[in-house]
């Protein structure tokens, strides 16, 4: 089941950090005291890896889906998804995906 804004702007932390869940890897992880944060789960290689895309409510649904989106497409062209450093990240505060073969 998709997720929806009102279940986000609803959701309240708990004690443990928990993950409401979107479709195609992409989730909320709702940390105690600190916020939510949108991830995305995905395989390379055989491996399981996550991808930050930002803090809600800076980062809405409908861009984070964006996000998720894109970098699916790099996946399926092959390319590794990897984090920019703080030292090249723009100053809006935002990361943007990297890649490589």
């Amino acid at each position: 089941m998709a997720l929806t804004n009102t279940a986000i702007k609803h959701s309240k932390p708990a004690e443990k950090p928990r993950k409401l869940f979107d479709v195609g890897g992409l989730y909320l992880l709702v940390a105690p005291g600190r916020g939510k944060y949108w991830r995305l789960k995905y395989r390379f290689g055989g491996k399981e890896k996550s991808l930050s895309f930002g803090t809600y409510p800076e980062v809405t649904l409908a861009a984070a889906r964006n996000m998720r989106d894109e970098a699916r497409g790099l996946l399926a062209a092959g390319l590794i998804l990897a984090r920019c450093g703080k030292k090249s990240a723009p100053a809006s505060g935002m990361k943007p995906l990297g890649w490589r073969r």
